[in-house]
């Protein structure tokens, strides 16, 4: 069974950012995209703060975001990596199955990767993230490295967009 505890919060300065950008495009009427929590049981509770301190995860979760953007509708997963190397490890099973489940419905699946040590976002297509796992039952290890990627999907903060995502969906769209 999954735990969580204070440790739990990896990616949540990334959420954050996206969730600022999420603000932006809802005010701008570009986009309506929603944080969609992990369903919790608080084991403890610091009865001073009121803070839980120990939960277990009731199920596993999809995705961090489910949204629409012009009629298309969008699911994708916030994950940080601090070093050039990305492990697979890090995108789970279930989580693979929700995104082909979603793409097959004629949604739009995808990743947003924050490098920290480069303060660099990447827009990962879920037909990337396939090919990088897929390459794994041929023998490869089970990551991808910094520069296998892409520099066409890498993206650039724009206006009030902290993390403006939409120019990458725009041309992921454009390429199917």
């Amino acid at each position: 069974m999954a735990t969580w505890n204070s440790r739990g919060l990896r990616g949540s300065t990334l959420e954050e950012l996206i969730n600022y950008t999420n603000e932006y495009y809802k005010e701008k009427g570009l986009a309506l995209v929603q944080k969609i929590p992990t369903p919790i049981t608080p084991i403890k509770i610091d009865k001073e703060s009121s803070q839980i301190t120990l939960a277990y995860f009731e199920k596993d979760s999809t995705v961090d975001y489910i949204g629409v953007c012009q009629g298309v509708p969008i699911c994708f997963d916030a994950k940080e990596c601090s070093k050039d190397v990305f492990s697979l490890q890090n995108i789970h099973d279930h989580q693979l199955e929700f995104m082909e489940n979603f793409e097959k419905q004629e949604g739009i699946a995808f990743l947003i990767i924050l490098f920290t040590h480069r303060n660099e976002f990447y827009y990962m297509r879920y037909s990337e993230i396939k090919g990088y796992v897929d390459r794994v039952k041929d023998g490869h290890a089970k990551n991808f490295r910094y520069d296998e990627l892409s520099k066409d999907w890498f993206i650039k903060g724009k206006n009030g967009a902290m993390v403006h995502y939409l120019e990458c969906l725009s041309r992921d769209l454009l390429s199917r």
